[in-house]
């Protein structure tokens, strides 16, 4: 016998004392032994750790019978692992096919022979402890899976905020810019969430996907020459001509391909974003002149998220404008500039996105050529 058995606690539920002391006698000194005399005992003792590693159980016993509390026992998660063995005096195939199909692991009946006994027993608690085992490797490499989920979105928020900084550090936009705008855009997205046209699209997940990804909405500014980025002032027609490539130039830095499967979704969406949130409702946007639902949801949430907060803050050819006076221009663009419903549904958050713009404030600076 293994030291794991002996190290094995065994529950043993019988009503007959015949039958408790011949049990007894049979594995007394291998293996630690608890004693029920009935199913609602039995119950009882279960309810309170430590647990046995395995139980034998009678069938015929008064009050709750050996049937019924088998099947309690594989109800109850805190037990249901724990194998049980049937040994009674009903014998036909009818009574131990039942007996199975609640769940016992063996069904032994008597008279019975000790050494067959043992043995079945001792394979039972062997397969338990390979159970659960496996079940411990499993948790083990659960967390590690997780741990490891964690590290890699770690890595990517982290990847994605220094590529926004960088660009930041070209144009003078704030990292609180990034803030804010990834906060405008997921208040937005969770109030319209619950909205017929949007229910679909706005899943918990793809939200969560805008607000990581969002931070990478002018990322192609890193491509727009330093004569034209840091002008200070407003910028001609040809200068703004070059300076719209950026949503395209945007869009090319976040290639999606057949590389890297798992990361298409976000790369999808900060694609999205990046090109397509200078895009206009009655289709005068750029770069492609898209219209209404031909823009992409993400692009249509981030042409409010950031125009509000390119109207709100300083910028080298205009003092901040208050919140009142972006609110208005922002209605002003229902139906024009933006989708009527998103519009609906910022007037309905204005005091919130007003609240992130405090919470998330920059100190008065200079900054390059916005714009909206």
């Amino acid at each position: 016998m293994s030291d794991a058995d002996r190290s094995s606690t065994i529950l043993i539920v019988d009503d007959e004392r015949f039958n408790l002391n011949t049990l007894i006698g049979i594995l007394q000194g291998e293996y630690r032994l608890l004693i029920a005399k009935s199913g609602e005992q039995a119950l009882a003792r279960l309810a309170t750790p430590p647990l046995p590693q395995l139980i034998l159980l009678d069938i015929l016993m008064p009050g709750i019978d050996g049937y019924e509390t088998c099947r309690r026992i594989k109800e109850n998660p805190d037990t249901a692992s724990i194998p049980v063995i049937f040994i009674t005096t009903k014998t036909t195939v009818e009574d131990e096919q039942h007996g199975l199909e609640l769940g016992a692991a063996d069904y032994i009946t008597k008279p019975f022979s000790p050494a067959i006994i043992k043995a079945r027993i001792r394979t039972q608690l062997k397969l338990k402890r390979a159970l659960d085992a496996l079940k411990d490797q499993n948790q083990l490499l659960e967390r590690k899976v997780a741990e490891r989920t964690l590290e890699i979105a770690l890595t990517r928020d982290v990847a994605i905020h220094g590529m926004a900084a960088l660009a930041g550090t070209r144009d003078h936009e704030t990292g609180n810019h990034i803030r804010r705008t990834q906060h405008y855009i997921r208040l937005l997205a969770r109030h319209l969430s619950d909205r017929p046209r949007f229910r679909e699209f706005l899943t918990e997940q793809n939200i969560d996907t805008m607000f990581r990804s969002a931070p990478l909405h002018d990322i192609g500014k890193v491509g727009i020459p330093d004569n034209i980025l840091l002008k200070p002032g407003r910028l001609d027609r040809e200068e703004f001509e070059v300076m719209k490539t950026h949503a395209t130039l945007g869009r090319d830095a976040l290639p999606v391909d057949g590389e890297h499967p798992g990361s298409i979704p976000f790369l999808s969406m900060a694609r999205d974003i990046a090109h397509t949130h200078h895009e206009k409702w009655d289709g005068s946007g750029y770069p492609q002149g898209l219209k209404e639902t031909d823009i992409p949801l993400p692009g249509r949430l981030m042409a409010i998220a950031d125009v509000y907060d390119a109207l709100i803050n300083e910028r080298v050819y205009k003092p901040p404008f208050s919140h009142e006076t972006a609110v208005e221009i922002i209605q002003a663009g229902r139906e024009k500039q933006f989708d009527p419903e998103v519009v609906d549904g910022f007037l309905q958050l204005q005091e919130e996105f007003h609240e992130i713009s405090r919470q998330f404030s920059d100190p008065p600076s200079t900054g390059a050529a916005a714009l909206i």
